[in-house]
């Protein structure tokens, strides 16, 4: 993937690589919907389809390939979104599935739970995390209708191609639920911009391709009821996972997000890799519900299964004889060759994100325990217990 400014880099990008002319000229792209002969149509640079339409196209092996390929250039050179209408319907159980996510939520409250959010504050909205699983476990015929939605398929195997893994959770922008901050998702945009900063620029191009991003409206969403907030085409700005932080383009993006309508049972898929924010709802009585949908690529696992856990706690007093020594280096590879070191995945209603983007990380317990002396029994119940909050 890259942008159409400037030659792609081979090594890392920073603040000094953020230009927002460049973005400026960028984002400014026009969509031609010749460009895309299966859409419907296209409003504020988005793609729209008729959701029947495509699933009658796309019943046919040439045709659906053809289909795919659109949306894949749509999402990767185009706009970098596009709009099902219609996609979801009373034959995917919509209304049974929004009314166990209403349930669920009403659990929650009752049980005093406040989930966190990567991008507003804590409380401001309704989350359900792990809602693909919870909504199986609930009711698995209403589950069972639902994913069986060609158009996710569809949309998931032009983007990721076969053996992708779908996750998803349910977040409510109750009235008077303020705005997210722009950004752009997971898993580049999950992390700190230094963090991020220190993937040199051939990972920055690769993280959009390992995630596709949807959401399906379980509501209707007039524009008072805060729908997201999209800038079309700046998902092809190379230092974008450094830039969106920043405030000038935080500004840009205020000025020129698109935002658009959605009634119950329309999806939207967009590059992870799009400046985009939930908006503001500043209606009354609407409760803003979509499930969020995260697909993911079957490339970002190791062939390998291994137990890191007891790998730490065998090496555990080796390293701390290696830390005494004050090779602080050798540490750090260690540590990096043996515990994990993303937060990922997660138990998201046990590790919550209240106090940053991301819980700590194993390898960042285990180099705590290091610099606090902490004992091998000690660290073994704080991985147990760590171990345990990262399990559903």
């Amino acid at each position: 993937m890259t942008t159409s400014i400037g030659t792609p880099r081979s090594g890392r990008l920073s603040e000094a690589d953020c230009d927002i002319d460049d973005f400026r000229a960028l984002v400014s792209q026009q969509t031609d919907s010749a460009d895309y002969p299966f859409a419907s149509g296209t409003e504020r640079n988005v793609l729209l389809y008729d959701a029947e339409t495509v699933r009658l196209l796309g019943a046919d092996v040439t045709t659906r390939a053809e289909l795919q390929d659109e949306l894949a250039r749509a999402l990767m050179h185009g706009p970098g979104i596009v709009v099902f209408q219609g996609a979801f319907t009373a034959e995917n159980a919509l209304g049974d599935a929004t009314r166990h996510f209403a349930d669920t939520i009403a659990r929650q409250h009752d049980s005093g739970v406040q989930n966190g959010d990567h991008f507003a504050k804590p409380g401001a909205n309704d989350r359900i995390w792990s809602a693909l699983q919870k909504l199986a476990l609930g009711d698995p015929e209403v589950y069972t209708k639902y994913y069986s939605n060609d158009i996710l398929a569809l949309v998931s195997e032009a983007w990721l191609g076969p053996m992708y893994q779908v996750t998803s959770s349910v977040n409510v922008v109750n009235p008077g639920g303020g705005a997210q901050n722009p950004h752009r998702d997971y898993h580049l945009g999950f992390m700190s911009t230094d963090t991020a900063a220190q993937f040199r620029a051939h990972v920055h191009r690769l993280s959009p391709a390992l995630t596709l991003q949807g959401a399906v409206a379980h509501c209707d969403m007039p524009i008072e009821s805060g729908p997201t907030m999209y800038l079309p085409f700046s998902q092809q700005y190379e230092a974008g996972y450094i830039a969106f932080n920043l405030p000038e383009f935080r500004e840009y993006f205020a000025d020129n997000y698109v935002q658009l309508p959605l009634a119950a049972g329309d999806a939207v898929f967009f590059n992870p890799a799009l400046f985009h924010a939930a908006g503001h709802n500043t209606s009354s009585d609407i409760y803003r519900m979509a499930n969020l949908l995260q697909v993911s690529s079957a490339f970002g696992r190791a062939m390998d299964s291994v137990n890191r856990e007891t790998i730490v706690e065998a090496i555990y007093p080796s390293l701390v004889a290696l830390a005494a020594s004050g090779d602080e280096r050798s540490v750090r590879n260690v540590v990096a060759a043996s515990a994990e070191g993303y937060a990922f995945p997660t138990n998201l209603d046990l590790d919550q994100p209240v106090t940053g983007l991301a819980a700590e990380t194993q390898a960042e317990l285990v180099t705590r325990a290091l610099a606090t002396n902490m004992g091998a029994a000690d660290l073994s119940d704080a991985l147990r217990e760590q171990t345990r909050r990262h399990q559903i």
